[in-house]
């Protein structure tokens, strides 16, 4: 088991009101939550969003990143649309940590690209696991997922846990003069699909 359930409780936001539900994984200790809203139950797949945290776009307004833009768009999509959720998974940075964050930052400052200040760092450019998705999925009682994201890897190892991402719908919000570099970086060497359209395969 990666993650196991906590305690789940009602979350109200200026989208809607949520149900937040607590997990942890038992050897780290590491805390993730998912927020759903409607009914999830039936076969009809649910609109989701895996979203990896992210402090400075997430909550200091940062436009070096589109990920504060995704998550603000996510979660109004699921208000939309009535039913879905958003896994909101503790792995900063893509994997290293805040403070490693920063240290990118400063490289990517001096020229350098995402891709490249990870590396420059000694880690892989995305060192995310989206393990701990299953086991929230499975304890929700969610089978099929219309996934938001751009990111094709994000839908390949879904899959590859064996969950049923049946649909990729795009999520392009929030570029920017700040984030040009970043985003170009995450198409041109991460395979991200930039371009405005919905699709259902990988």
């Amino acid at each position: 088991m990666a993650v196991r359930y906590v305690q789940s409780c009602r979350l109200p936001t200026p989208f809607g009101v949520f149900d937040m539900h607590g997990f942890e994984e038992p050897d780290t200790g590491k805390e993730h939550i998912a927020l759903t809203l409607g009914s999830l139950e039936g076969d009809e797949p649910v609109l989701a969003r895996t979203h990896s945290e992210c402090l400075t776009g997430d909550a200091l307004y940062s436009m070096r990143c589109d990920c504060g833009y995704q998550l603000e768009e996510a979660l109004r999509s699921i208000a939309r649309e009535g039913r879905g959720i958003l896994m909101y998974l503790r792995q900063e940075g893509r994997g290293i940590g805040l403070l490693n964050k920063i240290r990118a930052y400063h490289l990517q400052d001096q020229g350098a690209d995402t891709v490249e200040a990870n590396e420059q760092l000694g880690f892989a450019a995305d060192l995310r696991d989206y393990t701990m998705c299953k086991d929230m999925l499975d304890h929700l009682g969610i089978g099929r997922l219309k996934l938001m994201t751009n990111n094709p890897r994000k839908v390949n190892a879904l899959r590859g846990l064996g969950i049923d991402v049946v649909e990729r719908v795009a999520l392009h919000v929030g570029r920017n003069p700040h984030n040009e570099n970043y985003l170009a970086t995450k198409q041109s060497k991460l395979g991200h699909w930039l371009e405005t359209h919905q699709d259902d395969e990988a």
